[in-house]
């Protein structure tokens, strides 16, 4: 069989010694990405087949998608040390990043006939002119793959359902196979062992495998009870997975023989460069479960942080008294704030996760008492590093908290605005940044599944984002609490509690790793173990004592051992003969157990759909804290065998058909429906999109063009220059202000906000922002101004303590959790709200939902006046270099670069910064024509 990249006789010479390492620096962001499943990619053969635009596509060539930085995520030895000497690429490597990054200095001039020079041609179909390959993956007569000239994305048609499903698999081997690789070894917690033991990598799996520490046994288990549990559906997602992992095995074995595998098995020392000795580990059905627990961990799994509440509020007790103290903190938590932007806007409530009226069985820790749950022991060399231990407290603390990234966002509006009187929709994931891409673009066309779109790669069956035949699909992170931790009262010792009143023993978990210096990663040779102890409640995270009771807090969510489930739900969206219209879509997508705000759209209809199994709590059971782990306060008919529980009912979830718009940017989905992240405030991002929306409906007519325009708008807006900053003016200008120094930044700020507060360039390319000391002065004014006014009236401890629950700022140059900086996603969370509602009480405006008490300057216009014009001479007076003080990507000061978006490198290959959007990875632009 053919390769797809040509060989040269440099895929056989030995790699430098002292090879770049790529590893080390982009295996820190392995994880951080995106939505739902992969997608195929495809394969290179001679050019042949004729394949016409589908009959099955009611488009009518209004459907678009882009995916940067491009299709081809694999690479050969010969060709990753081209990139690196002489910055080449290889085919289709990086041919959708230019395009997708021109949006953000095109739009202003953008048409509906432009729209395409700035995402693909999404139609099903190649047309034959635009046929770059065909080929018959290992020789099967019942699948073709073919490939088009413009982006070299598969389109996989079978005439069975098994060839269908191989030709999948195959194609996302040809496009993702190392990806992938890496993906299972870190649900597996053995990133270390296959990749490398840099500190990034250690840190990846520790943050992962804490929260899913899975046997082979558990994951077994999963596939069983998904099939089991589907009946004829689920009998066919097994067969599904069976093909696909042939797909995947069979093109392993052709481009290990061919020597055209991924370069980076090479490298790692998994294949010898001169010899071809060492092997590629063929797949398995449960590592597409493993590389699920990733995905659902990352995207779809709303809730936790209880403990951290706990802290929180037992600070606001200590500072203010327990009445008063838990008024604060209410305020603060804003758990169904009357200000939050909502998706379903129609009025209608969906209450979940509420406070309840007669809080029981809570357990909150002594104060002081609480300490997080060891998670690494018996590091021997490189692993006792303090690069090391740093990277393991910060997967510590990215895997304990409640501030999902969220990351996506979506704009939708009926027909009835629209000018050609059909529905548009312009929505997609925001999963970082990465090279190759966490999610792959395919075409699947076979008995039961039409569709074409994104998924996550290594779970490509499906589509997972994208397009049928007459409707589109997308999601975003919704964040609704699934996660409960409970107070489990130990007896015995450390290692033995109280279950149904029978003292139990905690099950040992245990993965140990241990590395080696490559040509990759030269990190010195060293090893741990990794141990969690498992509990029925689910695995201890911290230890406390509450009452004196020495306690381990546990957390338990509902799609704990569950991964697998969701797979029902993808197979439904992919089958035209089941989804005909919104109630199907809602359907379909009631069966996906993962917490993500569900979107389409056809000719004529618009729906919403907020899924996960969201658990029935015991009565009187807050959701924001730790409760005692007794049968009084489980979950409804929990059977901690199988972790299932009685789930509240789709009519219970935020759900909608044909509202008249709808925006998602993980913002709050509906009135009284508590998500378990802070931030669902009177100022969140969410707002960028709706007063856009907002605005276009009420004029009407609206187009694809109109649409896009809005998205990439708010896609260069600073929320706190648009939203907060007006107003923290208006503070500052009740009075002339007479400092020079103030008054040159008051000027400043001013004209940014009247130009449109965006963070753009002056012109495409310059790598100068427009407005640029008026960026620089609020990036450094925020975090001072934000500390003055709130530290002194809530004191140091309860300030941090509300730090640790929501940060303070989240602009495009800060560091973003496991993404690290340069990750696009920005200003989902920070303290825009409070800032926001403490300073509208100080002008005597109108505020609903208002803090508990005013805290600038104590509620005093001149003395909140004072602290404003303080912290803003002190931010006007730091320099560039200060603000932006540089990284391994940008030299100080540079504040273009330090925004700017970088291509993470999960392999071989290395790409060029992009200026700063906040959008998303993969989006999908789509109008219908028409309906079956």
């Amino acid at each position: 069989m053919p390769q797809r990249t040509p060989r040269t006789t440099l895929d056989r010479l030995r790699t430098p010694r002292r090879f770049p390492k790529f590893l080390k620096t982009a295996s820190i962001c392995v994880l951080v990405a995106g939505l739902l499943s992969p997608a195929a990619a495809g394969t290179a053969e001679a050019v042949g087949a004729t394949t016409s635009t589908a009959a099955n596509d009611y488009c009518g060539g209004q459907c678009s998608d882009i995916l940067p930085p491009g299709e081809n995520g694999n690479a050969t030895l010969a060709q990753i040390l081209l990139n690196q000497a002489f910055g080449t690429q290889p085919g289709h490597a990086e041919d959708q990043l230019g395009t997708y990054a021109n949006l953000a200095t095109g739009y202003s001039s953008l048409t509906d006939a432009k729209i395409n020079d700035f995402f693909n041609d999404a139609s099903f179909g190649v047309p034959s002119t635009q046929v770059a390959s065909t080929e018959k993956p290992a020789g099967r007569s019942d699948v073709t793959i073919v490939r088009d000239k413009k982006s070299g994305v598969p389109h996989i048609t079978g005439t069975t359902r098994y060839g269908t499903e191989f030709g999948a698999g195959y194609a996302a081997a040809e496009d993702r196979l190392w990806l992938m690789d890496v993906f299972r070894h870190v649900g597996r917690g053995q990133l270390t062992s296959f990749a490398g033991g840099a500190a990034a990598n250690q840190g990846l799996e520790q943050e992962f495998w804490r929260n899913a520490p899975y046997t082979e046994a558990d994951l077994q288990a999963q596939i069983d009870h998904a099939v089991a549990s589907a009946g004829d559906r689920g009998q066919q997602a097994l067969g599904d997975v069976n093909a696909y992992v042939a797909g995947i095995n069979a093109y392993i074995d052709a481009s290990d023989s061919g020597r055209y595998f991924p370069g980076e098995y090479d490298l790692t020392g998994h294949k010898d460069a001169i010899t071809n000795a060492g092997t590629i580990d063929h797949f398995k059905p449960t590592d597409l479960v493993a590389l699920a627990a990733v995905i659902g961990s990352l995207f779809g799994s709303g809730g936790g942080g209880e403990v951290n509440n706990a802290i929180s509020l037992l600070a606001a007790q200590s500072r203010y008294g327990v009445a008063q103290g838990t008024r604060v903190w209410e305020s603060f938590r804003e758990r169904n704030d009357p200000e939050a932007v909502l998706t379903v806007h129609d009025g209608r409530s969906f209450p979940y996760a509420s406070k309840p009226d007669n809080q029981q069985g809570e357990a909150l820790p002594d104060a002081g008492s609480v300490t997080s749950e060891p998670l690494v022991y018996d590091r021997t060399g490189s692993a006792g590093s303090s690069s090391a231990t740093n990277a393991s407290k910060t997967a510590t603390s990215t895997a304990l908290t409640s501030a999902r990234r969220g990351m996506s966002n979506a704009l939708v509006v009926s027909g009835k605005y629209t000018a050609s009187g059909h529905p548009i929709a312009v929505f997609g994931p925001q999963t970082g940044y990465f090279a190759p891409q966490l999610l792959m673009l395919q075409e699947i066309q076979g008995p039961g599944i039409s569709a074409r779109g994104a998924s996550f790669a290594g779970l490509s069956m499906y589509v997972e984002l994208g397009r049928g035949q007459d409707y589109s699909w997308s999601a975003t992170t919704s964040g609704q609490d699934i996660i409960d931790t409970y107070a489990v009262e130990l007896c015995q010792d450390d290692y033995h509690y109280l279950y149904h009143g029978t003292c139990t023993a905690m099950d040992k978990i245990e993965q140990k790793n241990s590395w080696s210096p490559t040509l990759a990663d030269s990190t010195a040779a060293g090893s741990y173990t990794m141990r969690v102890w498992r509990t029925k409640y689910g695995p201890v995270e911290y230890r406390a004592t509450v009452g004196g009771k020495k306690v381990a807090y546990t957390t338990l969510r509902s799609s704990y051992l569950h991964e697998a489930d969701s797979i029902i739900g993808f197979q439904m969206l992919n089958d035209p003969d089941y989804v005909k219209g919104p109630q199907d879509f809602q359907s379909a997508v009631q069966h996906i157990n993962y917490t993500f705000n569900w979107f389409y759209a056809d000719s004529q209809h618009t729906a919403y759909y907020n899924s996960g199994d969201n658990p029935v709590r015991a009565d009187g059971v807050d959701a924001e804290f730790p409760v005692w782990a007794q049968p009084a306060y489980e979950w409804k008919n929990w059977d901690p065998a199988t972790n299932n529980a009685d789930y509240t009912p789709p009519s219970q979830h935020p759900n909608s058909i044909d509202q008249d718009y709808y925006i998602s940017w993980n913002n709050k989905q509906a009135k009284d429906y508590t998500t378990a992240s802070w931030g669902d405030g009177s100022v969140h991002r969410g707002n960028l999109l709706e007063d856009r929306v907002k605005k276009l409906v009420a004029a009407g007519d609206v187009t694809r063009t109109s649409l896009v325009k809005a998205m990439a708008d708010a896609a260069l807006a600073d929320l706190r220059s648009e939203d907060v900053l007006p107003d923290l003016l208006k503070v500052v200008n009740s009075s002339t202000v007479t400092d020079p120094t103030a008054a040159a930044a008051v000027s400043k700020l001013s004209t940014w906000v009247s130009d449109g507060a965006k963070r753009t360039e002056t012109t495409a390319g310059s790598k100068t922002y427009a407005d640029a000391d008026a960026i620089r002065i609020l990036d450094a004014w925020w975090p001072l101004l934000v500390k003055a006014e709130f530290q002194p009236g809530l004191g140091n401890d309860l300030y941090t303590a509300f730090g640790n629950d929501l940060p303070i700022d989240e602009s495009p140059s800060a560091a973003h959790g496991p993404t690290g900086s340069h990750a696009g996603s920005a200003f989902q969370f920070g303290w825009w709200s409070y800032v926001d509602k403490d300073i509208r009480t100080v002008l005597g405006e109108q505020v609903q939902g208002a803090l508990a008490q005013t805290y600038c300057g104590g509620g005093s216009l001149s003395a909140c006046r004072d602290i404003l014009i303080s912290t803003l001479k002190q931010a006007a007076g730091m320099t560039a270099s200060q603000v932006y003080p540089g990284d391994d990507q940008c030299s100080a000061g540079d504040q273009w670069c330090a925004d700017s978006i970088v291509q993470r490198t999960l392999g071989g290959i290395k790409h060029g910064k992009i200026s700063w959007q906040n959008r998303p990875t993969f989006q999908q632009v789509v109008e219908y024509t028409s309906h079956r």
